[in-house]
């Protein structure tokens, strides 16, 4: 069906706190200075233009390639495995920083890019080439996708099985030129195989309104007005709270955390845990691509600041030293965030995310 589409920083101590830095820490600047220590994911979800932009501009992530994973026939042209002969699936392999982005965090945004009870294809297209598969890579990575498959089942999301497979990696070939980074490089022939695919359809019937278009940054002198003093310092300023002294670090209620400045969804109690900073902790966030990380050198130290993407607020700093399943810490400031419990999700506008603390 695709192919109609083809041609047309007491500071300094307060930050050595949550800094915590131990031997990975350490190495924190080699690695985003040298590109080393970087690993692998490999996702089948049909087309492989629409994976690929779920993937491309998300921090931490350094290459997205399109291809083909999981066949038998060796450099496998595209007019090939659109005749589901060769037994490979249109895939996308992304690069990444385990330091940055997490393994767990990249099958979160993969799941919520698919139709994961759809065993005949994906979405308008139809074959096994464009089946939904997760490659791992390493046992690690086989635990992480097999629990988040789980977890999903769990959540009651899908009324039917997830036929999702979960396999070992083997080869992956990269595909041709013309369909690498495609939104780019075609956007109206993009967007309009897109558009009549159903899969942005589908996603947002799905997952809610994941474009997040209502949560807006108020103007600079209203929100002097609406923040307290900690808040407009912490947010706009740049600052730290004082550690066991705020809001949240040792709330234990069921709910999410949204920028106080925007309202934007960012942090999940599900994910939340007890780092013994005395600043609320979380593995993850409640979606990435809807985090902004960058390289912070204040301080004398280097680390990786979080901000929240519509708002610009700065919530914290993500450190390597978290638990599972993503081994990542997100230091976050409860200045930066507004809790909402579970039972006024739905009246606040957030029912749409009420599966993630199921």
């Amino acid at each position: 069906m695709k192919t109609n589409f083809i041609f047309m920083l007491v500071n300094v101590f307060i930050i050595s706190s949550c800094v915590k830095m131990n031997s990975k820490n350490m190495n924190t600047r080699l690695i985003l200075e040298n590109e080393q220590g970087l690993e692998t994911a490999t996702f089948a979800g049909g087309c492989f233009w629409c994976v690929e932009t779920a993937f491309e501009d998300l921090d931490g992530v350094k290459k997205v390639t399109s291809g083909y994973s999981g066949g038998h026939v060796k450099n496998p042209t595209y007019e090939e495995v659109c005749s589901g002969t060769t037994g490979h699936l249109e895939s996308v392999q992304i690069i990444f920083n385990p330091q940055i982005i997490s393994y767990a965090e990249l099958v979160d945004i993969f799941w919520r890019q698919i139709d994961p009870i759809d065993g005949g294809g994906s979405f308008v297209d139809r074959g096994s080439q464009y089946l939904s598969a997760i490659f791992y890579h390493t046992d690690g990575q086989k635990r992480i996708a097999e629990t988040s498959k789980i977890e999903l089942e769990k959540s009651g999301i899908f009324d039917k099985t997830i036929v999702t497979k979960i396999i070992p990696f083997t080869l992956f070939y990269p595909a041709e030129d013309y369909h690498q980074q495609y939104c780019k490089k075609n956007p109206v022939r993009y967007y309009s195989y897109r558009s009549d695919s159903g899969r942005d359809q589908y996603i947002k019937s799905v997952w809610g309104d994941v474009g997040l278009s209502k949560y807006k940054k108020p103007a600079k002198e209203d929100l002097k007005k609406q923040l307290t003093d900690m808040q407009y310092e912490v947010t706009a300023q740049c600052g730290t709270e004082p550690a066991f002294h705020n809001a949240y670090w040792n709330n234990k209620r069921v709910g999410i955390y949204v920028d106080v400045v925007s309202g934007e969804p960012l942090f999940s109690s599900t994910d939340k845990f007890e780092s013994g900073t005395g600043w609320p902790s979380f593995t993850k966030p409640i979606d990435s691509r809807y985090i902004v990380k960058k390289k912070d050198s204040s301080a004398y130290m280097e680390r990786i600041e979080v901000r929240s993407k519509l708002g610009d607020s700065h919530l914290g700093h993500v450190f390597d030293d978290g638990p599972t399943p993503t081994h990542l810490r997100y230091c976050i400031n409860s200045a930066s965030l507004k809790f909402i419990p579970k039972e006024e999700m739905e009246k606040e506008g957030y029912g749409y995310l009420l599966w993630i603390l199921k």
